[in-house]
């Protein structure tokens, strides 16, 4: 199947969550041998138009100062004349998903919407007219899903799809050292690392000991807020960890802890309990995360730090899993047939077998 993907800006330009959604979706279906296309504004060097990077090609729709307004008049004929199987757009910026329907519609292919939300969804006249023009709106969780209803889409267009994990690669990967609670995330203003320290500090008189993956600007308050409960010499902060790294903590952890005020898709935390980690999670308005353990008998959904704290310690009863198949429906392979299986809907309904 021939797919031209659609977004002004790329991971290469901005290395953003939304970005790195729309490039893993690329990759999935290259490595099942379809034929991926992004069409961009342009990012490297040279007059060529197209540039390969692994399995996929980008293709310059525009470049240099006035990249945005050329690539959208261009956009719709590039579309057609590229004789696309499906023509699947992002959501940043809005603007696109108009250029992006009228080429989908010039090729007589069907339109899918990639909105993944990070950083929130805005109510405007573009975006409001970005929810009437797709045949299908894919997006990361419930959460967003509801955000983006709420602007006046079909429900009925709209469908989760989570972001991807490799079970092959968890399973591969030899358990780190044993540690009764593991968090991971970016420290920064949203990571809400207070909630889990605060809980933790409730356990004093009991044997524990914490790791807090990932670095940035909270860091040292959080370091700071740790000594100040006189938890330190039981929290240790390890920095930033690649994806080897983190997966092999994980296997070795027993609880994996969510906090993040603000998650559109807790990725972090599906590595962990696929890993075998039980998951807790704080609930908070803007985040996604409880949504991965409700109905999952080693998950719990909690609304305050005493909560958090007897979650703790209820977890420490359950056994200590290095793997969870539980996870299976969120495998690399799999996610990709879920995408693969709306694009053939899609055709279908356009009279192509």
């Amino acid at each position: 199947m021939r797919v031209a993907f659609v977004s002004l800006k790329t991971d290469h330009h901005h290395d953003t969550e939304t970005n790195q959604r729309f490039r893993t979706v690329l990759e999935l279906l290259a490595e099942r041998g379809h034929d991926v296309h992004w069409y961009c504004s342009g990012f490297w060097a040279g007059e060529e138009t197209t540039f390969e990077d692994g399995e996929i090609t980008y293709h310059a729709v525009s470049t240099g100062p006035e990249a945005r307004s050329s690539f959208l008049c261009r956009l719709p004929f590039v579309l057609a004349a590229a004789g696309p199987d499906v023509v699947h757009v992002g959501a940043r910026p809005p603007s696109q998903v108009l250029a992006a329907s009228w080429g989908a519609t010039l090729a007589r292919v069907p339109l899918v919407l990639e909105w993944y939300g990070d950083g929130g969804v805005t109510e405007t006249r573009w975006t409001r007219f970005a929810t009437g023009r797709p045949d299908r709106i894919v997006t990361p969780s419930e959460l967003v899903g509801t955000w983006i209803r709420e602007l006046g889409a079909d429900g009925d267009v709209v469908e989760t799809v989570p972001n991807p994990i490799d079970c092959d690669r968890i399973r591969d990967v030899e358990p780190g050292d044993a540690v009764d609670v593991i968090y991971a995330r970016r420290l920064d203003e949203g990571a809400n690392l207070e909630s889990l320290l605060l809980a933790l500090a409730e356990h004093r008189d009991r044997e524990w000991e914490a790791t807090v993956v990932g670095d940035g600007p909270e860091r040292d308050a959080y370091e700071e807020l740790a000594s100040d409960l006189r938890i330190a010499d039981r929290v240790t902060f390890v920095g930033d960890l690649d994806l080897e790294e983190r997966v092999a903590a994980y296997r070795g952890a027993h609880v994996f802890v969510q906090t993040a005020d603000h998650c559109v898709f807790p990725t972090e935390m599906l590595w962990a309990i696929a890993a075998g980690c039980v998951g807790i999670v704080e609930y908070h308005t803007n985040s996604s995360a409880h949504e991965l353990v409700e109905g999952w008998d080693r998950g719990f959904r909690t609304t305050s730090e005493a909560e958090l704290a007897e979650a703790i310690v209820a977890a420490g009863d359950l056994e200590h899993r290095e793997y969870d198949d539980t996870f299976a429906d969120y495998d690399r392979s799999a996610v990709a047939d879920r995408y693969l299986e709306h694009y053939r809907k899609l055709r279908a309904e356009y009279g192509f077998l």
